[in-house]
């Protein structure tokens, strides 16, 4: 097939999805963008479970990335390079479409208002912490805003012109955040970005306090370089931490949950701004070490 025939091109990074990917899976089977009209690339960094056996069942093509190498912003690229579409559609291996329509909706932006790069929205599962309810709910609403405003991007759900891509990678050094690297750099470049909120997933984290804490840190490192005016002190940490707290309990108490999730959204905050406190004051080089603690921790 040659490149450029297609639609779009899927592109999922994964690392042991098995447990949702089948999900992913049979949700894109559902799309209404014809079947032919897209694929699916899956970049795997090292998977020990059934996901590679998953994608190839349903047709997926594997990139497989090493370990040693990996970077979110690296795995993305190498997704693309071996994409045939004119869109490049970004979804988690844990990020599942909750429409049929998704796909069509997230691309239909695309090439218009001088759109190159879309996100769509997301919202959380059942198993999904309350306090990133409340973070899906604050950062990707209800409506949609097409173009968006500023340079804010996510690439569990997003998509971007393969024109675009082609003079504007991602990043392959950051820990983090490389959708909203390239965001602002698009902007920055004359295009414009577009918040989709009818191409809505479901995305499930199912992280340990230390892995919400690795994640946040790793992200704030990744911020530096994209907003260094952006400066997080230890009363901050305290402030952020206290304020996020005592909102998500007056949302616990409205929910009729507070009892149950009292001492769950004490952690969740407590870890969110510890990891971006610690996260933002790091200005060390990754050993390799602490680069596979943030990428692969377990």
């Amino acid at each position: 097939m040659a490149r450029q025939a297609l639609q779009a091109s899927i592109v999922i990074r994964t690392l042991n999805e098995a447990r949702w990917l089948p999900e992913v899976f049979e949700a894109l089977e559902r799309q209404t963008l014809p079947r032919d009209q897209w694929e699916v690339v899956l970049v795997d960094s090292g998977s020990t479970d059934d996901t590679r056996k998953i994608a190839e069942a349903h047709g997926s093509r594997l990139v497989e990335i090493r370990k040693d190498e990996f970077t979110f912003g690296r795995s993305l690229n190498r997704g693309c390079e071996a994409a045939h579409g004119r869109a490049l559609v970004f979804i988690s291996g844990h990020c599942i479409p909750t429409s049929d329509d998704w796909l069509e909706k997230l691309i239909a932006p695309l090439g218009q208002d001088d759109v190159a790069y879309t996100y769509g929205r997301q919202v959380g599962h059942e198993v999904s912490k309350f306090s990133e309810h409340q973070l899906f709910a604050k950062y990707f609403p209800a409506n949609s805003a097409i173009p968006s405003e500023g340079f804010f991007c996510n690439n569990a759900n997003s998509a971007l012109l393969r024109e675009v891509w082609e003079t504007h990678r991602f990043d392959e050094e950051l820990t983090g955040l490389e959708d909203m690297e390239l965001g602002k750099r698009l902007v920055a470049a004359g295009h414009r970005l577009g918040y989709v909120a009818d191409a809505g997933v479901i995305h499930i984290h199912e992280e340990t306090w230390g892995k919400v804490r690795v994640r946040y840190e790793r992200e704030a490192i990744a911020l530096q370089a994209i907003m260094p005016e952006i400066h997080v002190g230890f009363g901050d940490f305290l402030r952020y931490a206290a304020s996020g707290v005592f909102l998500d309990w007056g949302q616990a108490i409205s929910d009729k949950v507070f009892l149950r999730e009292f001492w769950n959204i004490v952690m969740f905050r407590t870890m969110q701004y510890w990891g971006t406190f610690r996260g933002n004051n790091d200005h060390r080089r990754l050993s390799q070490a602490r680069k596979e603690a943030y990428f692969f921790p377990r």
